[in-house]
């Protein structure tokens, strides 16, 4: 595997295609998905070979946002396998990859160590500070995309929530980030309790 040239050929057309109304899912959301899937894979003891494909999955989880909006994780998984063989992956790894990204899709079902590695790096940051601003880019795309249009109350209901349903599945992921994502919660209820 030429993971080294599957990163940057990624990157450049994230860096250059992308749509700027992407405020969520921008290029700045891989870079941090991929560096979160890193931090997981290091601190879970992932082999070698299965951090090259936990980390390629998370490069090109949101690549289908280059094709489609809606359904993006299925428009990345055709990306992949297309692209991916010019960089010395074989269709297993292609297959491994793809199992990644489609789990990814709301709400997420992970099965297995690498499933549940890329599903929480996705979601890392609900338990972190700037939660509050990322949770705001999500619905300003949302509106721009006409996915939903809310109320900012709407929205703070939508976020209590999903953060309320929401579970890291790696323990890593479950001592990095749970407190803070609790937290993130109670200042969110808070914050309709006051209003």
């Amino acid at each position: 595997m030429d993971f080294v040239g599957a990163r940057k050929y990624i990157l450049q057309r994230l860096t250059s295609e992308l749509s700027p109304e992407l405020f969520y899912h921008s290029l700045e959301h891989t870079l941090e998905v991929h560096e979160s899937a890193r931090r997981l894979n290091g601190i879970e003891n992932v082999d070698e070979n299965s951090k090259i494909i936990i980390e390629t999955a998370a490069l090109y989880h949101d690549a289908g946002m280059l094709v489609n909006y809606s359904d993006h994780e299925a428009h990345s998984v055709a990306m992949i396998q297309k692209i991916l063989p010019g960089f010395e992956y074989t269709k297993a790894e292609i297959d491994q990859i793809s199992g990644l990204i489609m789990a990814t899709v709301m709400p997420q079902r992970a099965t297995n160590l690498h499933e549940q590695i890329i599903c929480d790096a996705d979601l890392d940051y609900l338990g972190r500070n700037d939660f509050y601003i990322k949770s705001f880019k999500l619905r300003l795309e949302w509106q721009v995309y006409g996915i939903r249009n809310t109320t900012l109350r709407e929205w703070v209901d939508i976020q209590i929530k999903f953060l309320s349903e929401h579970h890291y599945f790696t323990r890593s992921a479950i001592t990095l980030r749970n407190e803070e994502k609790l937290k993130n919660l109670t200042e969110f209820k808070q914050l309709i309790h006051n209003s």
